[in-house]
Order: C-alpha cells, then sequence, then structure tokens
C-alpha cells in the first residue's frame, strides 16, 4: 500500500532590485541564471527561509515587498513563493550553491535567465505594478499550465 498523502516542497525567491534598479542573479549548475531563494526549512516562515536563502546564495540583505508570484511545479510538487525585495546591505558574493552572482539591468537580466519557466516567471515580475500572477506548469518539457491574476 503506498502513501497519497498530498506532499509538496515550499520555496521562496525575490526580485531583488539594487538603488540602480539593477537586479540581483544568481549562477546553478542545473538552472543557469536566476533569481536567488531557495527551500523554506521546517520550523522557519516563509520570509525568514527566503531573506536566509538570498544572504547564504549571495550574501546580500534584502526587504521583502508585496508577493509578486506563486509557481506551482506539478511534475516535483514543489510551490514557489515569489517576492518583490529591496537591496538593504552587503556585497554580492558566490557560494558553493551558487558559483556566480551579479548584478543585471532588467533587459540583461531576462536575456541571461534561459530556463523556461523561471525567464516566463521573471517576465511577469518586470512590472512591479502588476497584480500577482499563479503558474502551475510542467517541467521536461517544460509546459505553461494555468497563469492566473490572484
Amino acid at each position: 500500500m503506498t502513501d497519497e498523502t498530498p506532499r509538496h516542497i515550499v520555496a521562496a525567491s525575490a526580485l531583488a532590485r539594487n538603488e540602480q534598479g539593477e537586479i540581483a542573479l544568481v549562477w546553478t549548475e542545473r538552472r543557469g541564471w536566476e533569481l536567488p531563494g531557495g527551500q523554506i526549512e521546517i520550523g522557519e516562515s516563509l520570509t525568514e527561509g527566503l531573506q536566509r536563502e538570498i544572504f547564504e546564495e549571495c550574501g546580500i540583505e534584502v526587504e521583502l515587498g508585496r508577493l509578486a508570484q506563486v509557481r506551482s511545479n506539478l511534475r516535483s510538487s514543489i510551490v514557489i513563493f515569489c517576492f518583490h525585495a529591496k537591496y538593504l546591505s552587503g556585497e554580492l558574493r558566490p557560494s558553493a550553491e551558487t558559483p556566480q552572482v551579479r548584478w543585471a539591468n532588467p533587459a540583461a537580466a531576462l536575456e541571461l535567465i534561459t530556463h523556461p519557466i523561471l525567464r516566463h516567471s521573471f517576465s511577469d515580475m518586470l512590472d512591479a505594478d502588476e497584480p500577482a500572477r499563479y503558474l502551475a506548469y510542467w517541467t521536461r518539457p517544460f509546459a505553461l499550465l494555468e497563469s492566473r491574476t490572484i
């Protein structure tokens, strides 16, 4: 008998901008350039976990803003909460998980982010005045199954 109890991994990421409007990006072996973030640990709030992940991945402190997007990867049962954020302090620095980090203007960031869902997600999040969106998708191959304002 198999256990069919629903199980989801909770993760978060942030579109963090500095004073010049540049966006913090991290490079990972698996997905290439992307926004910083990661899995929320048991006992952490969503915002605490996201701030920890951003600091671990690229060495900066941010002030989280509004929720911009919720993504559901239906193949791997990951739910990702995406926020806007404002850079507060620290110097970008790589980590073992993210061997390259950089600031990029929005147009350059859009060129650098090539993973299909990450590119689609980032493009949606560029306009900070847009309402939050929900995206549901499959990976390998990428297929956007649902996109709606929330």
